[in-house]
């Protein structure tokens, strides 16, 4: 009996000849990831004499590295120090090089197939599309893998995902994932597994999508099959060994299931959850005013996703009474979005532009909702309290859908948009 592509790499990074769901394994990290928030005085840790391995450690500046507050400056500056004293040397501090963390992961190549990544981010899941093991850990497992260089897993079962068929123009994988949420629900301690002949025709920024959304499902990983654009894009960025990993022919599933995406259509998310709670765009009758719109985020800050949202909003302005943020995931697809155009298209319309931060996707340093608001967003959560207050509604949907929505000021289809000049 075969293994799949979890059972497989957690079977290798722990020496074990057969990994199963269930097993616990001592596994090997190949690179750990400490973000800004981890060097905040009031965190309780004690840091170590010395790290088990400084090169595989990387510090990323992500969520508070505009420090909007003294306790934000003053975690940054130890994160500097820290890196300085260890002997860091993968630091994506403020400036070229920075962005929110699963986007560097990408930008970088930190997440190499058949090893395993941890963050304490939960949406490290993010990394699977590198056919990496990927998943957020706690601030003490976290500890114990920059003290030892393991830590320990019990494998899932796992699910996986056929995928058939290609996106029609105008649909992403932003509206699969609603689709695959509203469908099966949650996926609590399991991992996900893609894969299939429509693969191919999707880009990597469309598979980090998908396995960053897979969060917010409860699943362990999400894991995507190697194939020659990962394994190029790979290369073209590190010098480190990995392992392109593929299920065996006979591994064992849960369930197979699969999704035509020829038959994928725009979605939009109710409130507080996606479990069970979105619907085809065009299915979604009810009339609401929104006061604020964004695209960003480590599920949705992609150069695809600027594109989508520059060509939705060319000669167009957005609603008056819309506060529109639009954040790159990256300080790189920022640079590349400048060199297209993008950002200009996206400005003149009237949107915002900020800093690549995790920002208003949980409300860090700007995009909060006040009581009663209504925010329409492409980034990864909606729950109760999301953007900082519990009396306010999120709804989700895809960038391009975002942007026709803040032209409109109502959750809109964009091919309800009237045609430009």
């Amino acid at each position: 009996m075969g293994m799949t592509i979890a059972e497989k790499i957690l079977a290798r990074q722990s020496g074990c000849d057969v990994v199963r769901p269930g097993d616990l394994v001592v596994a090997k990290i190949e690179t750990c990831i400490l973000l800004d928030t981890h060097f905040n005085r009031h965190a309780g840790w004690r840091w170590p004499k010395k790290l088990h391995d400084p090169d595989a450690v990387a510090l990323i500046a992500d969520h508070i590295v505009m420090a909007a507050n003294p306790d934000s400056a003053i975690a940054l500056k130890t994160m500097r120090r820290a890196a300085r004293y260890y002997g860091i040397k993968r630091v994506d501090d403020a400036g070229m090089n920075q962005g929110i963390s699963h986007q560097v992961i990408a930008d970088k190549a930190y997440a190499l197939p058949g090893t395993i990544l941890v963050n304490a981010d939960s949406h490290t899941l993010s990394a699977g599309a590198f056919n990496c093991v990927a998943r957020g850990l706690g601030r003490p497992e976290l500890l114990q893998v920059i003290c030892t260089g393991e830590t320990w897993y019990q494998c899932a079962p796992t699910v996986r995902y056929e995928l058939t068929g290609e996106l029609p123009e105008g649909v992403t994988a932003k509206d699969a994932f609603l689709y695959l949420a509203a469908r099966w629900g949650s996926h609590d301690n399991l991992n996900l597994e893609f894969g299939g002949p429509a693969q191919a025709g999707l880009s990597l920024n469309a598979r980090r999508t998908l396995s960053t959304m897979c969060a917010e499902l409860s699943a362990e990983f999400a894991l995507w099959e190697p194939d020659d654009l990962l394994l190029n894009h790979v290369k073209a960025r590190t010098q480190r060994p990995f392992f392109p990993t593929w299920p065996d022919a006979d591994a064992q599933y849960v369930d197979v299931r699969t999704i035509n995406l020829s038959e994928m259509v725009p979605y939009v998310s109710g409130i507080d959850t996606v479990i069970h709670n979105a619907v085809p765009l065009q299915d979604f009758h009810e009339k609401i005013r929104l006061d604020q719109c964004v695209v960003g985020s480590c599920a949705n800050g992609t150069i695809d996703d600027l594109t989508a949202v520059a060509q939705t909003l060319k000669g167009r302005q957005v609603a008056p009474w819309v506060r529109f943020f639009v954040t790159p995931g990256s300080q790189a697809i920022y640079r590349e979005a400048a060199k297209l155009g993008l950002l200009a298209t996206i400005a003149e319309a009237g949107a915002l532009i900020t800093p690549a931060a995790c920002g208003a996707c949980a409300a860090q340093d700007f995009g909060a909702l006040a009581p009663g608001e209504v925010c329409l967003t492409a980034t990864t959560r909606n729950y109760k309290g999301r953007m900082g207050n519990s009396d306010a509604r999120i709804h989700i949907a895809s960038p391009a859908t975002v942007a026709a929505s803040a032209v409109t000021g109502y959750i809109t289809h964009p091919r309800d948009l009237p045609a430009t000049a």
